[in-house]
């Protein structure tokens, strides 16, 4: 089988993990390769997710590497048990650039979500109207599977156990007026019911916020199953960026932390959410 010409961001994930454990060993990508009975090449192309690997191989190399972490093992067996089409963004493949279907990845695998905007609200948390009037600029073409996908998305809102989602909004987004008044209003209105969800918190930083929080990209921290599958997604004006460098979800992690001082309780900014809602 050809090697993958654009592995999802969970294949080159798997392969780095795998680096990490071979670099950490001490070994050589030629010694693990005459190890496997095989060349170089092709521990290359495991490693950059451009090749597919199976749980026995996972195991042998974990082995050879001295790994003895049993929960990481699992996490990184089940990866590569996962096949192209067993999941609802794989339909949109060809019709959504690749960096769309890798945040629905992220999101249906992680076991607590962080996020953190200042301009507008998260796209788990938009009504219909609301994606609508933020991807106004869209070529016709990509709106409506942009909305059906956007929509789709938010269902890991709404599994039987969901996982803990943490929200951060500067009120600056409350107070954008895209689509409208009306438009709004209803997602402001949504808001505070989604707030109330069990598994939800909201918290806002309010304008009357006296100290300086560097917070202007729109952030994700999403939590997996082992620490060392955690990923960062930050939003960028050409796509989302993916860090998961050991220091780098070490920073992010205490970043997230220090927000809360920074923010209202979730009832005051319910009542925060409210009170702007009334005036429009």
């Amino acid at each position: 089988m050809p090697p993958r010409e654009r592995p999802t961001a969970r294949q080159a994930r798997l392969g780095a993990e795998l680096r990490k454990l071979r670099e950490h060993a001490g070994r050589t990508a030629r010694e693990t390769a005459a190890m496997l009975g095989t060349d170089q090449g092709k521990i290359s192309h495991i490693e950059s997710g451009r090749i597919g690997v199976s749980e026995e191989r996972i195991r042998r190399l974990a082995a050879y590497y001295g790994c003895t972490d049993a929960p990481l093992l699992d996490a990184l067996s089940a990866i590569a048990r996962e096949h192209r089409g067993q999941f609802w963004w794989d339909s949109y493949r060809g019709v959504l650039p690749p960096r769309f279907l890798d945040l629905a990845e992220l999101e249906h695998h992680s076991t607590r979500m962080r996020i953190l905007h200042t301009v507008n609200v998260p796209g788990l948390l938009q009504t219909e109207e609301y994606i609508r009037a933020v991807n106004g600029m869209r070529p016709a073409g990509e709106v409506e599977p942009y909305v059906e996908y956007r929509l789709r998305r938010q269902s890991v809102l709404d599994r039987t156990d969901p996982a803990p989602f943490d929200v951060v909004l500067h009120e600056a987004a409350l107070r954008m007026r895209f689509g409208g008044r009306h438009v709004v209003r209803a997602q402001l209105e949504h808001l505070m019911k989604a707030s109330e969800r069990p598994h939800i918190t909201l918290r806002v930083i309010p304008f009357t916020n006296e100290r300086f929080y560097e917070a202007t990209q729109p952030l994700l921290y999403a939590h997996g199953v082992v620490r060392q599958l955690d990923t960062v997604q930050m939003d960028t004006p050409i796509g989302g960026l993916l860090l998961t460098a050991d220091d780098q979800l070490g920073e992010y992690r205490d970043f997230f932390d220090d927000a809360h001082d920074f923010t209202l309780s979730p009832a005051e900014s319910r009542g925060l959410i409210h009170h702007i809602a009334r005036e429009l």
